[in-house]
C-alpha cells in the first residue's frame, strides 16, 4: 500500500527532475568575464537561492532545475553604472532632484545594469525623499552619492548656494544610511571659491566615504590640475574625463604629466558621459596614449538617453571602439566602480557573492558611435545585452532564452 502512495510522486520527481536539483539556474556554456577573479574563459554559472553556487569548466546540466544555453555569449558580473541620475517623480522642472532624472528599471536591466548610484541629485535634506519615492521601490539596486547641497540638483540659485552646503549634515545622513550613501558629490559650481570641493571632502572624510566631483565651470582662479592633485584625496573621483574644457591634451596632442600623477597618487577618473561630457577630440588621443578613465559610467538623465550616450552597452562599446580589449571594458564596468565606491560585495561572480549577472552578445560589424556633438567615429564591435539576473532572477531575457518553448506550457487558467 505504501509503495502504491508513493509512486505519482516517484514518477513526477522522475519527470521534472527539479525537486531534486541541486541548483535553481545554470548559464551552460558561455565564456565568463570576471575581473576580480581573473576569469576570461569558458566557464559554467550555477546560480542557487540568489547567490552564486558554483564556476566552472563544465557543470551537469542534470543538477539543475532550469539550464539556459548561453553558448557564444559573454558572462559578466551586473554592471555597476557609478554615474546616473534617477531622482524622478517630484515634478521639479529643469532640475535633476526632478524631470531631468529618470526611473532606473526602465534603463538598468536591459543594459546589464543591476547596480545603479545617482550622484547628487538628492541632499540631505531631501534624501530621505528620494530613499522612499524611488529607491525603496526599485527593483534596481540603486545608491546614492549625496550633493553637498542640502536641497540637492534644483537647478540655480539652489546649486550656487554656499549657505546650504553642510558637511556635518551631509555626513550625519550618510552615516544614518551607510548601506544605501556611498559617497559625497559636488557639482556644477561656477564662482571662484573651492569651498563646495572642500566641505565635500571634509563631508566624506566625517563619513569615510569617496568624493565625486563635478567642475562646472574651469577658471584659472581654480586650476582643475589644483583639484585632482592636492584637492582630492586618494580614492575621490572626478566625473566628465572627456568634457570638452577639461586640461586634458598638451600642444602635441598628448596627455598631460598631471593626469598621470593625479592616478598614480590614487585619484579616480570617471567617464560621465553624459548629454555634454564625452567628445571625441578629448577621448581619441587620450586613450591612445594611455590616459584611460578609471570607470566607465553613463550619466544617465532624460537627454542622454537619447543623444550620443544612448546606454552603457553603448559606452561600453565606444571603448571597444577605441581599441580597450573587453576584459578591461568589463573590469571598468563592473569590479572598478564596485571597489571606488567601497562595495565590494559587488561586481564580481565569486562563489557565495550575490547572483547580479549578465549576459552579452558581441557583434562584429561596421558600427558607427556619437559624441556629444553627433561626432561619429566608427567601431567594428558591438555590446547588446541578452540576459540580465538581479539576486539570480531574470529580469531582461531579450532573445527569451530562459522561457519556455510554448508548446510545453500548460494552456489551462486562461
Amino acid at each position: 500500500m505504501t509503495n502504491l502512495l508513493l509512486r505519482p510522486l516517484f514518477l513526477v520527481c522522475l519527470l521534472t527532475g527539479s525537486l531534486f536539483a541541486q541548483y535553481d539556474l545554470l548559464l551552460k556554456g558561455g565564456h565568463l568575464v570576471d575581473a576580480k577573479n581573473e576569469i576570461d574563459e569558458a566557464k559554467d554559472v550555477a546560480i542557487q537561492e540568489g547567490r552564486i553556487a558554483e564556476v566552472a569548466d563544465s557543470i551537469d546540466p542534470s543538477r539543475a532545475a532550469k539550464v539556459v544555453d548561453i553558448s557564444g555569449l559573454y558572462v559578466t558580473p551586473g554592471l555597476v553604472d557609478i554615474h546616473v541620475h534617477v531622482y524622478a517623480g517630484t515634478g521639479m522642472k529643469n532640475a535633476f532632484s526632478g524631470d531631468n532624472s529618470v526611473y532606473p528599471d526602465g534603463f538598468s536591466f536591459r543594459s546589464g545594469v543591476t547596480t545603479m548610484v545617482d550622484v547628487g541629485s538628492s541632499g540631505w535634506r531631501n534624501f530621505p525623499d528620494f530613499k522612499q519615492r524611488v529607491i525603496d521601490r526599485a527593483r534596481t539596486r540603486v545608491l546614492a552619492m549625496l550633493n553637498i547641497v542640502g536641497r540637492g540638483m534644483g537647478g540655480d540659485p539652489i546649486e550656487q548656494n554656499l549657505d546650504d552646503m553642510d558637511a556635518a549634515a551631509t555626513a550625519k545622513m550618510a552615516m544614518q544610511y551607510p548601506e544605501t550613501i556611498v559617497g559625497v558629490k559636488t557639482a556644477h559650481y561656477r564662482s571662484t571659491e573651492w569651498i563646495p570641493v572642500e566641505r565635500a571632502v571634509e563631508a566624506g572624510t566625517k563619513a569615510d566615504i569617496p568624493v565625486m566631483v563635478d567642475f562646472g565651470s574651469f577658471l584659472k582662479e581654480r586650476p582643475f590640475e589644483e583639484l585632482v592633485t592636492k584637492k582630492l584625496r586618494p580614492g575621490d573621483m572626478y566625473t566628465h574625463t572627456y568634457l570638452g574644457r577639461v586640461p586634458l591634451l598638451d600642444e602635441q596632442g598628448k596627455p598631460r604629466p598631471y593626469l598621470f600623477e593625479a592616478q598614480k597618487r590614487g585619484v579616480k577618473f570617471d567617464v560621465g558621459h553624459g548629454a555634454g561630457s564625452f567628445w571625441w577630440f578629448q577621448a581619441v588621443p587620450s586613450v591612445k596614449n594611455g590616459f584611460i578613465a578609471d570607470s566607465i559610467s553613463t550619466d544617465l538623465h532624460f537627454r542622454s538617453m537619447n543623444g550620443g550616450m544612448k546606454n552603457m552597452t553603448n559606452v561600453m562599446s565606444k571603448f571597444l571602439a577605441l581599441g580597450l580589449p573587453l576584459k578591461d571594458v568589463v573590469r571598468k564596468s563592473t569590479w572598478e566602480p564596485a571597489k571606488q565606491i567601497k562595495r565590494t560585495e559587488l561586481g564580481h561572480l565569486s562563489i557565495g557573492a550575490v547572483a547580479d549577472v549578465a549576459v552579452f552578445r558581441l557583434d562584429n560589424g561596421k558600427f558607427g558611435f556619437l559624441d556629444i556633438r553627433n561626432a561619429r567615429y566608427e567601431g567594428d564591435q558591438l555590446l547588446t545585452c541578452e540576459l540580465t539576473l538581479r539576486d539570480g532572477k531574470v529580469m531582461w531575457d531579450l532573445n527569451g532564452r530562459a522561457g519556455t518553448p510554448w508548446e510545453e506550457v500548460q494552456t489551462s487558467g486562461r
